[in-house]
């Protein structure tokens, strides 16, 4: 989530909720032949479910929800604390629940903070990357027990600058991504940066070694896939617009809890990045060429092989000419499936540099590439709001999204959207191909909502608020409104 128009507000507001409750009232192929019975599942191959209650203010002005469900603050901060001593560093970004037993649940969690930051994640032996940042970007672990609460916060990797998004991985670890392409330079930074590391939650094992095989650029998530032998990963990027990657195995090759030695060499498989192919062929050129008018068409796919994935003297994205690949605004987040893996642009503004003179402005796209038909879909779109977009309170808050980023698909197959938009922020669920409702909506100020991640018994939704930094367990019926 780099900063721009819809830049967070960098500053807390005074009055945050604390530590405590407070109570306010397999995905399907998009590709699949099968017909699905309406009656059981709506009109198309995709899940539906019943809309969720209006949102209920929250009288701690933190968190409004529907009726029925309730949050808990897991950790916040500056006012946490990890069990070194030190407070929970900020600007918490991508999160995943990495493994969990009869005990609880284990997240790791991304901070996207640049160099030196007061609240950034404290350099610990064994732990760091680049001794020359300070206290900057990295992980933290979070243990918590069933019902949310905090039972301990470690750190999991640090020296690493702007950790945006990433994607667990098969083997219960976690791949955190930094969202910058900046160089050693002898001094603030002694190696560089643009790079993912594998991250581990036992508090024991620590391995900061960039993953060279996936390039370096502004990295944003990533997700592998069921056969491990591929990696995809988004760009968030401008001047030009980034790019959607693929990674490949070498033949024969399966990617397993051991593969970060192998991924460390930049010459490791293969680093392609994506062209959607118009009907004659050729790459669109920006996925803004595409609208609602395109919702759930199959476009083919092509995948360009990358020249210097370690962007030596060129930056990757830079290495192509028009024509060759497709670009997009804010390639934010990346979540795979049995069938395919999810890709979300946030938004692209009219007026702008980023905008192709005949593109066409939009708030927010979500795809599903399917990895057999080797074909993509726009699943979700949301045009643009012009009133919104001048950062106006919509009259009507909790219908007008805006501004999509972080993606998971929940257990039930639908996907909640983490809103980095003008206006409120929300937590949108999303059915692929149908409606779209606000789950929450940030009381407590601007700041986006960041690392939606549910327990895997479905039990609990983890997400954050970015700024100043709150990580929120939230509990109620999910079953009855997304089962």
């Amino acid at each position: 989530m780099s900063v721009d128009r819809r830049s967070v507000l960098r500053g807390a507001a005074a009055g945050a909720a604390g530590v405590g409750f407070a109570t306010v009232g397999s995905v399907p192929s998009l590709a699949e032949a099968t017909p699905v019975s309406h009656s059981q599942h709506g009109p198309g191959p995709f899940p539906t479910h019943r809309p969720f209650p209006p949102l209920l203010d929250d009288p701690n002005g933190l968190l409004a929800l529907p009726a029925g469900f309730r949050y808990k603050v897991v950790t916040h901060a500056g006012e946490t604390k990890l069990k070194s001593g030190q407070p929970t560093p900020s600007l918490h970004d991508g999160t995943a629940v990495v493994d969990n037993d009869h005990n609880g649940y284990t997240l790791i969690q991304n901070h996207e903070i640049g160099a030196n930051d007061p609240l950034g994640v404290p350099q610990i032996p064994g732990t760091v990357y680049d001794s020359a940042v300070g206290s900057a970007g990295g992980c933290t672990v979070i243990s918590v027990d069933k019902d949310g609460r905090n039972k301990g916060e470690w750190v999991g990797i640090s020296g690493t600058l702007t950790n945006c998004a990433g994607g667990p991985t098969p083997w219960g670890t976690w791949m955190t991504c930094e969202e910058t392409e900046s160089k050693a330079n002898g001094t603030s930074r002694l190696k560089d940066h643009g790079y993912v590391f594998e991250v581990w939650a036992d508090g024991k094992t620590a391995h900061p070694v960039p993953l060279k095989a996936l390039g370096r650029y502004a990295h944003e998530a990533l997700a592998i896939d069921e056969e491990l032998t591929h990696i995809y990963l988004s760009e968030d990027a401008s001047g030009p617009n980034g790019l959607f990657y693929r990674w490949s195995a070498p033949r024969g090759y399966k990617l397993s809890s051991r593969s970060y030695n192998d991924l460390a060499d930049k010459d490791f498989g293969t680093l392609e990045a994506m062209a959607i192919l118009g009907d004659d062929g050729k790459p669109i050129p920006d996925v803004a060429y595409l609208t609602s008018a395109q919702l759930l068409r199959p476009f083919r796919v092509a995948w360009v092989p990358v020249a210097d994935r370690d962007g030596l003297t060129v930056s990757v994205r830079n290495q192509f000419t028009e024509g060759q690949v497709t670009r997009g605004k804010k390639f934010e987040g990346v979540y795979g499936t049995r069938d395919g893996v999810y890709v979300v642009n946030s938004f692209a503004e009219g007026g702008t540099a980023d905008l192709p003179a005949d593109g066409v402005p939009h708030d927010g796209m979500v795809w599903f590439y399917n990895y057999d038909a080797k074909t993509i879909q726009l699943v979700t779109y949301f045009p643009e709001s012009a009133a919104a977009n001048k950062g106006a309170e919509a009259k009507y808050d909790d219908y007008n999204f805006d501004g999509p980023d972080n993606v998971t698909v929940t257990p039930w197959g639908s996907l909640i959207l983490a809103e980095d938009g003008t206006a409120s922020s929300h937590v949108l669920s999303a059915t692929p191909g149908g409606p779209t409702y606000a789950i929450a909506r940030n009381m407590l100020n601007d700041s986006e909502f960041t690392g939606p991640t549910f327990s895997a018994d479905g039990k609990v939704l983890f997400v954050n608020i970015q700024t100043p930094g709150i990580t929120l367990a939230i509990t109620g019926p999910w079953r009855d409104y997304l089962g």
